[in-house]
């Protein structure tokens, strides 16, 4: 399979920088594919599962926070806020995050306050879930 060049970085640190044969992100409209020769686009990058395959691997997976792909001349470029692999995950804090969270929503502050938690309940239930879909393979 023909490769591309991927650059996916975390708004702290650069998280992987290579060659890649297809990667697969959340979108608003599902899960976007990407493979050698794709046409140029730009497209927003939800909470959810990031999946990629270096030249000859296997698949790899990360939780992804929000974000931006951009793709063009057979590279791809992957800006999200935080991204950590299954085993970086902290499933206890997830799961405290996420329990504030929701303890934030039921509060039923100001409208700001409202989707920063419901932001921060999304993020928590994606990396648990990523944590446990992943962590035993």
């Amino acid at each position: 399979m023909k490769a591309f060049q991927v650059s996916i970085l975390a708004a702290d640190r650069p998280f992987y920088i290579g060659p890649c044969e297809s990667l697969i992100f959340p979108s608003v409209n599902g899960q976007y594919g990407i493979l050698a020769d794709h046409s140029n686009m730009i497209t927003a990058i939800v909470p959810g599962k990031l999946t990629w395959r270096v030249p000859g691997g296997k698949d790899e997976v990360a939780a992804v926070s929000a974000g931006l792909a951009k793709m063009g001349k057979n590279e791809v470029l992957i800006l999200v806020d935080s991204i950590e692999r299954p085993e970086e995950i902290d499933a206890n804090r997830a799961k405290r995050e996420a329990d504030e969270a929701r303890e934030a929503i039921l509060q039923k502050k100001s409208i700001e306050e409202y989707r920063s938690a419901q932001a921060s309940l999304l993020r928590a239930m994606n990396r648990l879930r990523v944590k446990q879909e992943h962590i035993n393979l």
